[in-house]
Parts: structure tokens; sequence; C-alpha cells
């Protein structure tokens, strides 16, 4: 019964599937908006920069004390389909029986962190304090145990390669290389360096698959995939890249809700940690660390 309601809901009460980045992008511009042309125009000044709200500045500031390279960043995104009517994100995370819907791989570049994911858009390149505005919700940091630290750095050249040039979005889900899906690049990233992370899974195993009957039969006639399809997940404790027995967690929705410290208490054995206490909040809020 509420699975009918819930699809009802997101059949005739769409918005106009845009997500909070996508308001930054400058009016008239054309392609990635987060790809290196756009990059580059702001280092030069030929498009605005960036403003930086209070929040986002506080979200930067948590970002240079706790993220280093190669840590992988999850999500839960607000990504629609079907002209904003089709919640695609909330819809793959509850299936899949996951906090989160989307993942990316964090770079120390100029004493800046930045996130390198990829979507609809192509592959993208972030301040974290902008990619964190996206979140709705769960917020989370793997980071490699140290004895595979070293394969940090080949994950983080991967994603700098497939930036530069561009590989497209992956929307058939194709397990091959001309083009990646979130997950999978991340995923791709890590193997590229020597290091498995997780398995993929069919979609007609994913956890909650049988409680969305109605949700997932529409899904699969609105695409070309189907059942059998093997797809990389950002999971939880029990299947997909969270539960990746290579990583270790720097920060967890667990965390956020037992914690009243600061989002690095998820990972005391990390340095330095945030100066404040007032990022408290950074994960039960929407992209609001104060």
């Amino acid at each position: 019964m509420w699975t009918l309601v819930w699809c009802i809901t997101t059949l005739f009460g769409g918005r106009d599937g845009l997500e909070p980045t996508d308001r930054l992008i400058p009016p008239g511009w054309k392609g990635n908006p987060w790809g290196p042309e756009a990059t580059r125009a702001r280092a030069a000044g030929e498009i605005p920069p960036i403003p930086m709200t209070p929040m986002m500045k506080q979200w930067d500031k948590w970002g240079k004390q706790v993220l280093r390279d190669g840590d992988i960043v999850f999500r839960r995104a607000d990504a629609r389909l079907l002209l904003g009517r089709f919640p695609f994100s909330r819809f793959t995370a509850n299936v899949s029986g996951s906090a989160f819907s989307h993942t990316g791989i964090v770079a120390i570049e100029e004493g800046e962190p930045v996130v390198y994911d990829t979507t609809k858009a192509g592959v993208r390149r972030q301040p974290f304090a902008v990619w964190i505005l996206d979140n709705v919700g769960a917020f989370g940091v793997k980071r490699l145990r140290p004895a595979v630290q070293r394969h940090a750095a080949g994950a983080v050249a991967f994603c700098r390669d497939v930036y530069e040039r561009q590989v497209p979005f992956d929307f058939e889900l194709d397990p091959d290389d001309r083009a990646y899906y979130c997950v999978e690049m991340t995923e791709k990233a890590y193997r590229a360096s020597g290091l498995p992370l997780s398995e993929p899974v069919r979609l007609g195993d994913m956890e909650n698959v049988t409680k969305f009957p109605i949700c997932v039969f529409m899904f699969l006639k609105l695409t070309h995939l189907t059942l059998d399809q093997a797809v990389f997940f950002p999971g939880n404790e029990r299947h997909g890249i969270w539960s990746s027995r290579s990583l270790m967690t720097v920060y967890s929705p667990a965390t956020a809700s037992a914690s009243a410290s600061s989002p690095s208490t998820a990972g005391r054995s990390t340095s330095p940690k945030p100066a404040s206490s007032n990022t408290t909040t950074a994960s039960r809020e929407r992209s609001n660390p104060s």
C-alpha cells in the first residue's frame, strides 16, 4: 500500500530535478559545469567564482582538517529522473538497503580538499564544500587502512585521468570501461591501483528489492536494465564499498547520531581534528555543519 502511495507521489509531485550545485552554474554555460574547461575558466576569472556561504566555509574547514588523499566520501543525493518526478537516488538507496546513493574520491590539491565523481553531466572535480551541498541525508567517509594506503595515489591518479578525458556517464550501468557511473568510478579507481574494494551485486539480489515491487517494475520499464544486471553499490556493513575490509571508518551516520562532538570523532586516530565542536550536526542537517 505505502509503495503505491510513494509511487503516485513521485509521479505527480515532481520538481525541476535540479540539485543545489546545479543552481551554481553560470547562466548560459554549456557543457560540464564542473569539468576541466569550467575549472580553468573559474581560475582565469572568465566565469564568476563559487560563492561561499557561512555553511560552506565551515564544511571547507572541516574538510581541510579531516580529509586525506584517496578518502571515499559517501552521501545521500537527490538525483531525479522523469523531469524531477522520479527520485532515483532515494530509490536506489532504499532498495539496496544503503544509507547512501553516491560516492566520490577525495584529493588534496593546493591544500584544498576536492572530490572527483561523475554524474550525467560528466566526470566532475568539485571543492568538498560544494560537493556536500547535494547531500540530503546520511554522510560518511571511509579511508584505506594503513597496510593498503599505498593504493590511494593510484586511485587519485585514475580520477584525474578520467576527469581530463571526460569519460562519459554510464547510463546503462555496463560493466565495461567505456563509461562510468559514480560508484563504478570509485570502485574502478581502486581496482586500477591494484585494490578491489567490493564485488558487484545483481539488481535482483538487492536487499530490499521485494519491498518495492511497483517501483522496481517501473524502473525496469523505464530503463534497459534487467534484474540480472550486476551493479556496484555504496552498500552497508554487509555489501558494497562501505563493507570493504580494506577500509576503515572516518565518519559514519551512526557517529552523527551517537556523538555530541565534532565529526572527526568517528576516526579518533585521525589528525588533525577540527578545532571547533560547532560541526557536530554536520551529517544530520542538509549541507549544514553549523
